[in-house]
Order: structure tokens, then sequence, then C-alpha cells
């Protein structure tokens, strides 16, 4: 996998469907990970701890595991009635194994119509952990593929590694297999094309900055602060849209935003963003199919054709 460098003051104006001026996704990442590994390095029970002094991974973490699991026992429910009240949608993450151990979150998206993504095996799996052994990270990338396709009854079109931490491979093998988006790279606000020996496959970015995990656990913002970055970021987007296409993404986490003193953020987010008439309501399926059919009028040299 390969990127060229293409400056966004040296691109055409990316003109999205409808004139809209952003693409606003809004995503759940429905994530389950193991209670303990078979080692003696640290272990984060699905991801950075909220308490510190992290332990062993032979060794149960318990307030570091169920202050996690309160976002699937609780958190998705109240976040999925939130949307629900809203008429808002969102696209959804699911590690393969989510649908045997938490099946009732899965289904609630899929029920919904949502979209779904692959999202690796289990979360604490890293591809990165198999940097120096391509043949296993391919053995998990095509096994997450499989089981999404046995469980949804349809392919993957779409990925987003755990923890973003795939290699330079990890964007070949899902274009190899038919995925036509990858979610890892964060570098833009606007979609391009990745370049793999299997085709190009559409880069549609995740975002670790406008996320919950970064804003409400890492840097301790409160309510308010969280609602009003977001609306900030949508109105500064906004108006650049007005010359050349957005997209902006929302990183959602139930054991975060599902708390009940922070779903108001979320409330006001969203009533703001649909009192706002160029917001696309965008799957990043939609975006990824529109993307490809109409590069080349945004990035004509991207790929030499």
């Amino acid at each position: 996998m390969d990127y060229p460098y293409i400056p966004i003051s040296e691109r055409q104006p990316l003109r999205w469907p409808n004139g809209a001026r952003v693409a606003l996704i809004l995503t759940f990442n429905l994530e389950t990970w193991d209670l303990t590994k078979d080692t003696d390095r640290p272990y984060y029970a699905g991801g950075p701890p909220i308490l510190p002094d992290v332990l062993p991974g032979r060794v149960p973490d318990f307030p570091n595991y169920s202050w996690r699991e309160y976002g699937q026992r609780v958190g998705i429910w109240r976040l999925y009635e939130l949307f629900d009240e809203m008429g808002a949608k969102a696209s959804c993450t699911t590690n393969a194994v989510t649908f045997d151990r938490r099946r009732p979150m899965v289904q609630a998206c899929l029920d919904r119509g949502w979209e779904l993504l692959a999202h690796n095996w289990e979360q604490g799996e890293l591809l990165t952990d198999f940097h120096a052994d391509p043949a296993k990270e391919r053995e998990i990338v095509l096994a997450s593929l499989a089981k999404y396709e046995a469980e949804t009854g349809r392919k993957a079109k779409g990925w987003l590694s755990s923890s973003l931490r795939g290699t330079l491979q990890t964007a070949d093998i899902l274009a190899e297999a038919g995925c036509t988006f990858y979610c890892d790279i964060m570098n833009d606000d606007q979609p391009y094309l990745l370049r793999t020996p299997n085709g190009p496959i559409v880069s549609v970015p995740y975002s670790n900055e406008i996320n919950d995990f970064t804003l409400l656990t890492r840097r301790n913002y409160t309510t308010d602060q969280f609602r009003d970055i977001l609306i900030e970021e949508l109105d500064v987007l906004y108006k650049e849209g007005e010359t050349t296409g957005r997209i902006m993404n929302v990183g959602l986490h139930p054991h975060v935003s599902g708390r009940a003193h922070r779903v108001r953020a979320l409330r006001e987010f969203i009533a703001y963003a649909k009192s706002l008439p160029g917001v696309w309501w965008a799957t990043r399926e939609e975006i990824a199919t529109w993307y490809l059919e109409n590069h080349q009028s945004h990035m004509p040299n991207q790929l030499g054709d």
C-alpha cells in the first residue's frame, strides 16, 4: 500500500452529492476483548485503562475490564435509544468475536439497517503484533471477513483495525478480498485512493482527535466542552465545505459516550447537525462508492489514469 502526497490546496474541488458540504459519520465501536491474555506483559483489557496500575495479562483486571463492559451492558442501549429518538443513524464497527459473545449489540445495528464494518477478530489483538509474520496477519484479516459474511449474509466492504494498528499490507489484503474502503489512515478531511497491488481502495478516515475516548477520557473535557468541540469542528468544516467537500467522523465508545451524564452532548450535537441543510448523513460505503466513481474529477493524476 502507498499513496501520493497531494495537499488539499492542490486538489480540484470535491462536490458531494446533492450539494452537500460535509459528510457526517457517527461511529459506534461494538468491541469485545478477552478478560486475560497469556502474557506477563501489561494488558489493557480492551483498550487504554481507566486505572493506571495495569496488571499482567494473565491476571484478571476487573476494574478496567468491567469499566469498558458497562458499555456493552448499558451504554450502547442508551445510545441506540438516543439515536432512535433523534432520527439519526450510526456507522458501527464490530470485532468478529462480538457476533458470538455480545450478539445483541450487533443485532441491534443490523435490525436498524445501519452500516456495519469489520473491526478485526478481537479488540485486544493488534495486527501490528504480526508485522513480522504477514501470513498470520492475512489469516486474521481473512478469518474476520469470513465471520462477518457468515453472520450478516454479505461480504464486508470496509475495515477498521483494532486501535487502528494496521500494517503496510493490511490494505492490500482488504483490496484483494473485495473491500472498497479502509479507515486506519487518519491524515485527511477528504477521501482519497490508496494504491495496492490488487487495485485501489478508498481511504475513508476515522479520527482519534474527534473521538470521545480522546476528548472525555484522555483530556477530561466536560460534557459541555465535548458538545462544543463537536459543534465547532462541524462549523469550520461546513464553512470550508462550501468550496470543497469534507468528512467529519466522530468516534464513539459505549462505555464513554454511553454514560448517563454525557449523552446530552450527543443529543444537542445531533440536533444542531440536523439543522444544517448541507450535512450528508453518509455511510462509509456510500462515500467509497461515490468516490470510486468520481475521483478523477477530484485528483485526476492520483493513480496516473
